[in-house]
């Protein structure tokens, strides 16, 4: 019986095959009181076992050491780091110590009991991404368990793909069988077992848009549905799926007719991206003649070849904290960040580079390890530009890095979450101090064009203010639209009212354009506004000449670009912006 399943997507595409169940990652566990004599013994089990997962984490990340930076994703590394940073918890190891020593739990009574703490810390954060680091720790915590009682691993061995059945008419008999993948949640060590696989697509029940399944399917570029309850208690194993990854939908043994139509979806996709492939090399110039510049967002300076390779223009956004973060401390000293900045300036061979100071903070901790609790709602607090500000000796040694990779090309400053003139000017008066110590030691450094991120609604209302210092401004979408709608994204029960067509949003990014237009100053979205095609001519429109996103999203946008009138456009997208109800008023309604 066909029946579908919704979820949210995460990355597009259709992909169509037999299931493949995980095997589920709970482990059932026993509830029983140990003699005093065995506390030391049951300690022991849980060190042991914890000792075992350290060692798989470390053999994997051997794996991935040997092979290139195009098999293996960044994100995936970083969230190995994340789980050996979960294993080596004080929090965990002496929570189940004391569950053990003075409860007289047996050990994994004692670990799933720490764990429901630990979650519910989780659970009562502010963050986005902190809340999503649970998920990695009931992984962690399941692994050691699985160690403990001597489960195997839940990944299925699968073997080699089978052949498609005769009478399935459907798809092209000469073909393997395409698989896919579906999970209750896939951790980092899956995801490497997954990249090398045969997979198509993916299913999980749990994750949002922001998860690490999410992130991995995304750099993969492969169709995936997150967060789709009951998926795997409700698909039997081969069963025919057909995953929609651009509705969210898995669809379970479908019926001919609609395994016909998705297959036409499918090979419709195929010929789409293969047409978009010879747009790379197109200059993106609208109907009436006006440039467009097309920028890549980027983690790492590994990252740059493939936004070349994907027809970017140069990177509009790096996110230099990809640098700081799962060092357990010990930070990229200035030799480190000038080495790695370097890279991505080389990488984009001569193109420009913008480099985003460091975005981390209360929310964002630079040691995943200290747990941060003063701050009642750290998405407000000391994050961004303020931490910086805040530590003027961290952020003066990645200035001098940024200075001395602009020897090297082109490369711009971005700071982010300014608010307040205060902090412009001191933001200023350490980059000059930054320079001033290059000078003293003989170093050379390079120059370099300023921009300030607007990405708080003070920012967007006292523009005239960021004018006066920077020669450009890069609007942030995605935390304008959070803090001007007081609206957590990530909170699936308020996430419906996250819209970036809201009358208030539109009118800042608007103001904003208008406002650098007018005084000849740069201006870029470099927030998920700017990679959405659905938008693209009413920026267009708005007098918005830079977008900045992911590079796999580079050539849709450009196709959209080179089919826009911008003139004509002009008119239309003021009527959206003083509209109360944009949405109305676009493309589609």
């Amino acid at each position: 019986m066909t029946f579908a399943v919704h979820g949210l997507p995460v990355a597009r595409g259709i992909a169509i095959g037999r299931a493949v169940l995980m095997a589920s990652s709970r482990v059932d566990v026993a509830h029983y009181f140990i003699q005093p004599e065995q506390v030391e013994s049951e300690i022991q089990r849980v060190r042991t076992s914890r000792n075992a997962v350290v060692e798989e984490i470390h053999r994997l990340q051997h794996t991935i050491s040997q092979m290139g930076p195009k098999e293996v994703p960044q994100e995936l590394t970083a969230l190995l780091d994340v789980h050996l940073m979960l294993l080596q918890d004080e929090d965990l190891i002496s929570g189940v110590k004391h569950w053990v020593i003075d409860r007289l739990y047996n050990a994994e009574w004692a670990l799933t009991t720490q764990l429901e703490i630990l979650s519910r810390q989780f659970d009562d954060m502010e963050d986005e991404y902190l809340r999503g680091r649970k998920a990695d720790l009931e992984q962690v915590a399941e692994r050691i368990l699985r160690h403990m009682q001597g489960v195997a691993s839940p990944i299925v061995q699968t073997g080699a793909p089978r052949r498609k059945p005769q009478q399935d008419l459907l798809l092209d008999d000469s073909m393997d069988v395409p698989l896919v993948m579906i999970a209750h949640d896939l951790s980092p060590a899956d995801m490497l077992h997954f990249k090398q696989s045969v997979f198509a697509g993916f299913v999980t029940d749990v994750g949002g848009r922001n998860s690490h399944t999410a992130i991995v399917a995304r750099s993969m570029d492969i169709p995936a549905v997150v967060g789709a309850r009951g998926a795997s208690n409700l698909v039997r194993q081969d069963d025919w799926i057909i995953i929609d990854g651009d509705a969210g939908v898995m669809i379970v043994d479908p019926s001919p007719i609609i395994l016909a139509e998705y297959g036409f979806k499918q090979r419709q996709g195929e010929l789409d991206r293969g047409r978009l492939s010879r747009l790379r090399h197109t200059p993106a110039i609208t109907l009436d003649g006006h440039k467009i510049e097309l920028l890549a967002n980027i983690e790492m300076p590994d990252d740059a070849p493939a936004a070349l390779i994907a027809g970017a223009v140069g990177v509009g956004l790096f996110r230099s904290e990809f640098l700081f973060m799962g060092r357990r401390g010990h930070l990229p000293d200035e030799e480190e960040q000038y080495q790695a900045y370097r890279r991505a300036v080389d990488g984009m061979e001569g193109l420009p580079v913008t480099i985003r100071t460091i975005d981390v903070g209360a929310d964002k901790p630079l040691d995943d390890t200290v747990r941060d609790i003063a701050h009642l709602n750290p998405a407000l607090g000391l994050r961004a530009i303020r931490w910086s500000l805040a530590d003027p000796a961290m952020f003066l040694t990645q200035l001098r890095a940024i200075l001395r990779a602009a020897a090297h090309g082109q490369v711009n400053m971005l700071i982010p979450m300014l608010a307040h003139a205060s902090e412009i000017r001191q933001t200023l008066s350490l980059i000059d101090f930054a320079r001033a110590e290059l000078d003293n030691r003989g170093i050379a450094y390079g120059p370099i064009k300023l921009g300030a991120m607007i990405e708080i609604p003070a920012a967007a209302l006292t523009l005239k203010i960021f004018l006066k210092y920077f020669d450009f401004l890069s609007i942030g979408t995605n935390d304008l639209i959070q803090y001007t709608l007081a609206i957590d994204r990530s909170d699936e029960s308020v996430a419906h009212l996250y819209d970036p067509l809201h009358p208030a949003v539109l009118h800042l990014v608007a103001r904003t354009i208008d406002e650098c237009n007018a005084q000849g100053k740069g201006v870029s979205v470099c927030g998920e506004m700017a990679g959405d095609v659905s938008l693209t001519r009413l920026l267009l429109g708005l007098g918005l000449r830079s977008f900045s996103m992911h590079p796999a999203q580079i050539l849709a946008v450009k196709q959209e670009v080179l089919r826009a009138d911008s003139s004509r456009l002009a008119a239309w997208a003021r009527q959206v912006v003083e509209s109360d109800d944009p949405a109305s008023l676009m493309p589609g309604a």
